[in-house]
């Protein structure tokens, strides 16, 4: 690595975050030596988990940290590959003509990082136990599931109640992973997975360490070890990167890329993401309930311009990002006309409008000062109640209790959400429902891209939120660095592909 020295008096691990996500690039910076199989990689993270138990702990860090690196399923997804479905655990896999009965192949040789062997028995008790647990997360993913079996010692059937096209991909996700039956061990401070690392130590506050699986099924680890250091403030993981202290840093600030390019050790990349910067209306209340209300709030947002405040991203005009089934152009339904924006609230009778934007505080101040600045142009006072994480939680995703709020929803193929009247977003609308219920219901992948593609229209048109942007965050690779991921690494960051040359 880059010489690695000691955080603790430079890097305060306080601050906001930015507006960027954990994402990374692919691109190989031409390393100045051979790769050096005994080489620690530094990874430069903001958001750390609060423990490591991935089973029963939210967000988005476990599964960057931990999925295809210590924990793995049946299947993962590909994300520079536009999410596809590979294999894992599984060698191969069918489904039934009529979509109800998947038949997974197991690989054989595999072993957990204790050296038990994985058996069928694992698969069919880990899956059996995510779709019984309620508190297993995304335990609902498998409530479609009829019955989980094993004919054989390297075979099991998963029965399904009725067709779902998205399970596959469910089963990439936390639902999917594989545990050991009966397993002891502490999940909230060790793990026991079947990946290509495991885990070496946890500095809470600071660092997660994972060292190489000699004993792993597939090609091993490119490096020895990985450290990921949690630095949540910008101005800290540029001087870290600046002195060295770091191979790669995720979500670099815009404004401070210059700092590290001038190391001349250093590349800029981005990739992309399903990281939708998504600023909700209450669908629900008065009066965001009158579509013109909505409409007008949307006019009235210069998106270029607020892309261009920000520093990076790119423009998204509907629920759904190009990674994800149904995408659709949709940057013709609406464009910036503050003119068009007063006449209908004037026609809504909704002049001098006052109104509350609900913004977790780990976002960037440009985005609610955008917001207050372009609501004022046509009429709209926006006032700001920026609040921690966890009231955003209770107030807006549970009590629905918000006007305007601002978060960004990273997830890949989340649009079952419009077609939720129950979630935060409070839209009702049974053709969506519809569409969307067909589309998980059909065998054929175009016909299901298509109805979902139908719905998302719809969603727009009636102007049910506004998306401000699509993140595309910037990473800094080092030139020692080989082979780093590219793609949707705000919840996906497989490191075992990655080398790092010798100095």
């Amino acid at each position: 690595m880059l010489r690695r020295n000691a955080l603790a008096t430079s890097m305060l691990l306080i601050g906001a975050l930015l507006l960027t996500s954990c994402t990374g690039s692919n691109t190989t910076p031409n390393p100045t030596g051979e790769a050096d199989p005994n080489a620690t990689l530094t990874v430069r993270l903001s958001l750390e988990p609060s423990n490591l138990d991935i089973r029963r702990t939210s967000g988005a860090s476990l599964e960057q940290a931990l999925i295809d690196n210590v924990y793995q399923g049946l299947v993962t997804r590909d994300g520079d590959d536009n999410n596809a479905i590979v294999a894992a655990l599984a060698t191969a896999w069918t489904v039934s003509p009529d979509g109800l009965t998947y038949t997974f192949t197991l690989r054989q040789g595999v072993t957990f990082h204790d050296g038990s062997a994985l058996t069928a028995a694992d698969v069919v008790t880990s899956l059996q136990t995510a779709k019984d647990d309620p508190t297993i997360q995304s335990s609902s993913d498998l409530a479609n599931v009829a019955s989980i079996a094993s004919p054989d010692a390297s075979t099991v059937v998963v029965t399904l109640a009725k067709p779902n096209i998205d399970f596959l991909f469910a089963m990439t996700g936390r639902a999917g992973l594989i545990f050991k039956s009966g397993d002891a061990t502490n999940f909230q401070t060790a793990a026991n997975g079947t990946g290509p690392f495991r885990v070496e130590s946890r500095n809470a506050g600071q660092s997660l360490t994972l060292s190489r699986y000699d004993g792993y099924w597939g090609d091993k680890a490119g490096v020895a070890e990985v450290v990921l250091d949690y630095i949540p403030d910008q101005s800290a993981a540029t001087n870290a990167a600046v002195a060295g202290d770091v191979d790669v840093a995720l979500e670099i600030d815009p404004e401070l890329r210059g700092q590290i390019e001038g190391t001349n050790n250093f590349t800029i990349e981005s990739g992309l993401t399903t990281d939708k910067g998504t600023l909700a209306f209450n669908n629900q209340r008065a009066p965001l309930n009158d579509q013109r209300v909505r409409e007008a709030l949307r006019l009235a947002i210069d998106h270029k311009a607020l892309i261009e405040t920000l520093g990076s991203g790119d423009e998204l005009y509907g629920p759904i990002a190009p990674l994800d089934p149904g995408y659709e152009d949709l940057s013709g339904s609406i464009s910036y006309n503050p003119d068009r924006a007063r006449e209908l609230l004037a026609q809504a009778g909704a002049e001098n409008l006052s109104l509350t934007l609900t913004i977790p505080n780990v976002y960037p101040t440009t985005i609610p000062t955008f917001l207050v600045s372009s609501f004022a142009d046509v009429g709209v006072t926006l006032k700001v109640n920026s609040v921690d994480f966890t009231a955003w939680l209770q107030d807006v995703y549970t009590n629905h209790d918000y006007d305007l709020s601002f978060v960004r929803h990273v997830e890949a193929r989340d649009f079952g959400n419009w077609a939720n009247p129950s979630y935060y977003f409070g839209y009702d609308n049974a053709e969506v429902q519809g569409l969307y219920a067909q589309s998980l219901a059909t065998t054929d992948q175009q016909q299901s891209s298509d109805l979902l593609a139908e719905a998302a229209r719809i969603v727009s048109d009636e102007d049910a939120a506004d998306w401000l942007f699509l993140s595309t965050p910037l990473t800094a690779v080092g030139t020692n660095v080989s082979n780093f991921p590219k793609n949707s690494l705000n919840v996906r960051l497989p490191l075992a592909g990655v080398t790092v040359a010798a100095e």
